[in-house]
């Protein structure tokens, strides 16, 4: 049997437990896989891509567990009342290869893609800043402005949204955190004015420049998740010129973040170096910092083993997904059980059926 969360059981835990803390305790677990880089057996994700999106398997194994998680991203959908983003996972003995754990991620990938934002920002970000900038307000965002309200002390939200719906549904579900100013902004050049943060969390899957080299002020740290696939980029190349990019996993940013428009010299920091204080997030306070995020495996796997710890319970419902046999050897016999065809007492001359009948 194999253990089954769903997204009633994701809701449950979040009546019980407060979002942020739900964000700042899965940064750490993020954190900690992070620091055991090395442990992983790592790569890129197999990506499927179609005019209108993508789907992609995003695998990963540090040698006793192993996990993978099924995502799309189709922008388009919401157009039939349907999410762009949905997502499940697995998580597996990598000693029998049997999996234990059958989720949702599409709710968990929201938390765990907030958590890992707010992680590197407290790396990479100013330690005064206060005010961040939200471009794109869709299903993203409320978890990104409030991980960076728990973690970063942000106080000032700027958000803005090419559809003036999106923005009035994200101030609305933030009004449960007063300590939080939310302005909406006419413009993205108006939110970002003077921002300590950008974060940009768009949807189209395109080549968009989001954000220009003339937005950038001194100091600032770009937060750049939307990019995340091939032909899907947020920001002007010469921003990343200018700035200290970092990123998850450099095979597979170099393929799919704001890192696809550089050439292939172009020097990057991959952002467990900075965990595990082998490089510096930020150097001095003037400095224009870039979270190129695209989502990596490995934050997928903590998120799999928060759900375990947190969310998984003795009456969690179970799966009948794999067999269990009494003998492993005969899976034709436990397959064809009860079958007449191969149950020697019907399969008599007597209760024979003449071929020509």
């Amino acid at each position: 049997m194999v253990t089954f969360i769903g997204t009633q059981e994701m809701q449950n835990h979040l009546k019980k437990t407060r979002l942020e803390d739900a964000i700042t305790r899965l940064a750490g677990m993020i954190k900690e896989d992070y620091l055991r880089w090395q442990a992983f057996d790592k790569s890129a994700r197999v990506a499927n891509h179609s005019d209108v999106g993508v789907i992609e398997l995003m695998p990963i194994s540090d040698g006793t567990q192993y996990s993978f998680k099924y995502v799309n991203g189709h922008p388009k959908n919401t157009q039939s009342g349907l999410l762009t983003v949905t997502a499940f996972g697995v998580l597996a003995d990598v000693s029998t290869g049997y999996p234990h754990l059958l989720s949702e991620l599409t709710l968990t990938t929201a938390i765990r893609t907030a958590a890992t934002s707010a992680l590197a920002a407290t790396y990479m970000a100013r330690p005064d800043s206060r005010s961040m900038a939200l471009i794109g307000n869709g299903a993203q965002s409320e978890f990104q402005a409030i991980a960076f309200h728990a973690m970063l002390g942000i106080t000032e939200l700027r958000v803005y949204d090419i559809d003036p719906a999106a923005t009035d549904k994200l101030i609305h579900n933030l009004r449960m955190y007063p300590a939080l100013r939310v302005i909406r902004a006419s413009s993205t050049a108006e939110a970002v004015k003077g921002a300590d943060i950008v974060t940009t969390v768009t949807a189209d899957k395109t080549n968009a420049i989001i954000l220009t080299p003339d937005m950038i002020e001194p100091g600032m740290h770009v937060n750049g998740v939307g990019g995340d696939c091939p032909g899907k980029t947020e920001l002007h190349a010469d921003i990343l010129h200018r700035a200290h990019v970092v990123v998850e996993y450099e095979p597979q940013s170099r393929i799919e973040g704001e890192l696809q428009q550089m050439p292939a010299d172009f020097q990057v920091t991959e952002l467990w170096t900075i965990l595990a204080g082998k490089a510096s997030g930020r150097t001095h306070a003037e400095q224009v910092t870039v979270f190129d995020s695209v989502g990596f495996a490995l934050e997928d796997f903590s998120a799999m083993r928060y759900l375990e710890k947190y969310v998984m319970h003795a009456n969690s419902p179970v799966l009948d997904l794999i067999p269990e046999m009494m003998n492993p050897k005969d899976l034709f016999g436990m397959g064809m059980a009860g079958n007449t065809m191969t149950n020697p007492a019907r399969s008599t001359t007597a209760n024979a059926v003449p071929i020509n009948a």
